[in-house]
């Protein structure tokens, strides 16, 4: 059975002025698609054939360029899309707004570190939110298309909520200016969605 790129729940200009519709357009239907591609090439034929991507990324052979580069890639935009919404922003609440104070001491503090791996990550990468069993929250960068449920990648847990700064994400409509981006994604953030994916694996 072959990995299907996902559809967006909301149209490609819905997270303007956020995020442009031209970008969302070759994000979602020219790079996400070609790592969906690309990975169901990878894995054919193969033991990997038929798993879900959790298991492969998770078990995966970190030498295994093919998989580890589309593996990553469709998993981590599988996720971006989900954690963002045309009704995002303000702050999370409940629960996770509990677990970002005991782990970073408030939601600002929070957020700079978020920001602060976004923008400190060099060239192509990603920044997560990661929830460890147990519920403890940690902020990390990833570059490429890697991510914390990768085998040895300097960051573990399950990811929650992640922001792309490959410059294809924002280069259009920011160029240059990547703490632009970051502060403008989380005028976007789902924090319901966020909320719902800790629950399920704290």
């Amino acid at each position: 059975m072959s990995f299907e790129l996902p559809k967006l729940d909301y149209a490609f200009d819905a997270l303007e002025p956020h995020i442009d519709a031209r970008t969302m357009e070759i994000h979602h239907d020219k790079h996400h698609a070609g790592y969906t591609n690309k990975l169901n090439a990878a894995i054919s034929g193969t033991d990997l054939e038929g798993k879900t991507i959790e298991n492969i990324l998770i078990n995966l052979d970190l030498s295994n360029g093919a998989v580890r580069n589309n593996g990553g890639g469709y998993y981590n935009h599988s996720l971006f899309w989900k954690i963002m919404s045309p009704n995002g922003g303000g702050k999370p609440s409940g629960e996770l707004e509990e677990a970002i104070n005991k782990s970073f001491g408030s939601f600002e503090a929070f957020k700079d570190a978020f920001s602060s791996a976004a923008a400190g990550q060099f060239g192509s990468g990603w920044a997560w939110l990661c929830v460890r069993e147990g519920g403890e929250l940690e902020v990390c960068g990833t570059p490429n298309q890697d991510n914390p449920l990768m085998p040895n990648v300097g960051c573990s847990g399950t990811p929650i909520l992640g922001l792309d700064v490959w410059e294809h994400a924002y280069y259009l409509n920011y160029q240059n200016k990547r703490p632009d981006y970051i502060a403008a994604f989380f005028n976007v953030i789902d924090w319901n969605e966020v909320s719902k994916r800790f629950a399920q694996n704290k």
